[in-house]
This record gives C-alpha cells, sequence and structure tokens, in this order.
C-alpha cells in the first residue's frame, strides 16, 4: 500500500495490520541502551507492573538496579522520545514523515517480560505499534464504550470486548486510529516502537493562542495600558464588580484582531516548541570560518531533537520563527523537508546573505549539525 492509498483509506478511519512492514528489523536501541535512558532525568521513562493482581505506575528515572529482574514477568518500561536522543530512532521515525511533521509527537519504546502490558486502553491519537523484538499479543476492540477503572493509577477500560487478535513478530506493525481500544501482552521478553501522533485540542489551542496574540502582535494596540477609573462614584456595594471595569475589559477583547497568517504564524511556532525535557547539547565554540569548511564540506544535519516546520511566508525552528527572503526560503524548505542539505547544498547556497551566520548561531545552540561523515 502506497502512502497516499494508506492516507485516503485508512488514516484516521480504521486499524490496519501489515506483516513485515520493516523486514528484517534492527532493533533501534539496545535493550541495554533503552535502561540507560531510563536512567536519565532529561528522559521520560514509566515503569508499569502487575504483581499480586494490583497495577502500579511508577516515574523514572530508574537504575536497571531498581527494575524488577528480567526473569519477573508482568511489568513494562516505557521509555518517551527515544528519537530525541537516538539517531536510530529519529530515522525511524522518519519512514513516517508522509504524515506532516506537526502531526508527528515521538517514538516511544516499551520493554516487557512475559505477560507484561499497561492493561487494556485507547489512545486520544494515532498510532503505529512496530514490533522490533520479541513477540506481542494484540487484541484490539471498535467499542463506544470507554469507561475507566476508577482510582487506577492507569487509564484502563473498565470494561473490554475484543474483537480482532493477532501476534506481531519482529517487523510486524499495528496501525491504530484514536479512540480504538486496544490491548497488548508479551509473549516473552519484547520490545515495541510505537510511533505516536499530536492531537492538540482546540481548547488548549485557543488558550496559547489567545496568549501569543497578546504578547506577540504589534497590531493588537487596544491591550496597552491599565484600567483607570476617573471620576467613579463612591460606592456602598463594594463587593459588587463595577460595570464599568466590565464594559472596559469586553471593549478590549473586542478590538483584538487576527486572520489566518497570524494563526499559521502561532501554529508554527507553538508546534516547533521542544517538549519541556528537551536538552541541546551546545558545542564548544568554533569560528564561522571553520564551522563554513566543514558544513561545505560535509553538509549539515538538524539535531534528532529539532523541530523544523514552515509556512508560506515563515521558517519555524524549535519555536523560532524566521520571515526569510525568497532566495534562502527554499533551502530552508528543503532543509525542514529533508532535515539536512548535503555539501553540494550547501556550497550551491552558501554565498546568500546570512545564512552561513545563521547556520553557524543554530549549531552554536545544538540545533544543527555538521553531517557525520560518510564511511
Amino acid at each position: 500500500m502506497t502512502p497516499s492509498a494508506f492516507m485516503r483509506d485508512i488514516w484516521h478511519r480504521k486499524p490496519l495490520l501489515i506483516r513485515q512492514a520493516v523486514p528484517e528489523i534492527v532493533p533501534p536501541v539496545s535493550r541495554e541502551a533503552l535502561f540507560e535512558l531510563a536512567d536519565r532525568d532529561d528522559v521520560e521513562s514509566r515503569l508499569v507492573s502487575f504483581f499480586r493482581n494490583r497495577w502500579k505506575l511508577e516515574h523514572g528515572p530508574f537504575s536497571e538496579d531498581n527494575l524488577p529482574s528480567r526473569k519477573t514477568g508482568k511489568w513494562s518500561l516505557l521509555v518517551q522520545g527515544v528519537n530525541l536522543h537516538d539517531r536510530a530512532a529519529a530515522e525511524l521515525m522518519s519512514q513516517f514523515r508522509f504524515v506532516p511533521d506537526a502531526r508527528l509527537d515521538d517514538v516511544m519504546i516499551s520493554y516487557a517480560t512475559d505477560g507484561g502490558g499497561v492493561g487494556p486502553h485507547f489512545d486520544s491519537y494515532d498510532v503505529f505499534l512496530l514490533q522490533v523484538s520479541g513477540r506481542r499479543r494484540w487484541r484490539i476492540s471498535s467499542q463506544t464504550k470507554l469507561d475507566l477503572i476508577p482510582d487506577l493509577p492507569l487509564k484502563i477500560l473498565s470494561d473490554f470486548s475484543a474483537e480482532q487478535e493477532w501476534v506481531l513478530e519482529p517487523g510486524d506493525m499495528l496501525y491504530l486510529p484514536p479512540q480504538y481500544a486496544h490491548d497488548g501482552v508479551a509473549e516473552g521478553e519484547c520490545m515495541t516502537a510505537s510511533i505516536g501522533f499530536r492531537a492538540p485540542a482546540y481548547r488548549e489551542l485557543a488558550g496559547h493562542f489567545l496568549a501569543w496574540l497578546s504578547e506577540t502582535v504589534a497590531d493588537n494596540e487596544g491591550l496597552d495600558g491599565r484600567y483607570a477609573d476617573a471620576g467613579e462614584s463612591a460606592t456602598s456595594t463594594p463587593a459588587q464588580l463595577p460595570a464599568n471595569l466590565a464594559r472596559a475589559v469586553a471593549e478590549r477583547l473586542q478590538s483584538l484582531k487576527w486572520n489566518a497568517g497570524m494563526v499559521s504564524e502561532f501554529l508554527g511556532t507553538h508546534l516547533s516548541e521542544p517538549k519541556p525535557s528537551v536538552q541541546f547539547d551546545e558545542i564548544e565554540e568554533i569560528p564561522l570560518r571553520q564551522f563554513t569548511k566543514l558544513a561545505r564540506t560535509h553538509g549539515v544535519v538538524l539535531a534528532p531533537a529539532s523541530v523544523a516546520l514552515y509556512d508560506r511566508t515563515h521558517f519555524f525552528l524549535n519555536g523560532e520563527a524566521y520571515e526569510p527572503p525568497a532566495s534562502l526560503a527554499k533551502w530552508l524548505r528543503r532543509l525542514a523537508d529533508r532535515r539536512q542539505l548535503t555539501a553540494s547544498e550547501v556550497e550551491a547556497c552558501v554565498a546568500l546573505p546570512d545564512l552561513m551566520d545563521t547556520f553557524h548561531d543554530w549549531a552554536m545552540e545544538g540545533w544543527l549539525q555538521i553531517a557525520p561523515k560518510r564511511v
């Protein structure tokens, strides 16, 4: 199935099992490397166990000594954002870029011992469940009753009736649209990569947008200044909200103006903002001339944690918005779409005004890197 056919017929509509979606798959990280990530303060990790008929959820970081024995069944270690820290996991996620980057979230990798899982549940977003090692049994249901068991640390369905069931081997993948009930249980030790997608709530976006609008848009001078009430009469009901105050605030809010371009600019900055846990590795200061020479020799790549988006007039990188001239926008869009510029592409655009200075600044921030040497 082509990406076009998948997006037309399957995406956001119905589940799909794809046997050997990634033939001869190699896990992007080893079990030991995953455990090392779970021990880091800047990585979100969770431990889910079902011991003595009781669910338990713990949040990391975890040292390997603090994890249950691998011989003990029914526990899972879930590590979020592995693509932010591992180039192989980032390359795995890049295979799903037939969906816009603004919707892509991260790669979570779960390690489970025999019988491990997180219970029957549903997600509010689309997800690809790719088996990278071992075997996992998946049961799914299109049920609309999605009530949860109360007073549990996990969101587990109170009533789950499976309609379909498969065992996934390494390389097999299951796609599920939002709100589709599912339960995955490890058969022996296994690792599963979950490629998740953003589904931002409109209410949440509206709150962020109004805050952005009031702080960054010069056209909204109507919000300048403070409330004043010269000439207000003395009151005998001091607890009553002044009608003049409510009227003045209503008038200022009605003066707020925006258009589709402003909404697009907000979305670009908001959706490219790195997650709070992301920390970029700033490199040792190197002169611009030396950086330019390296870039022209090897090319440049975006750091795995960098998020680059663009619209008709803007380029967005890690929450920052730029309005590049057309001659420069062409190359920045290529960088965003491919997440790299080859040495020849850097050479072709190196004479553009301020480009190498900008690349140099991004490299010092850790957002951009010299491409690794080809072996």
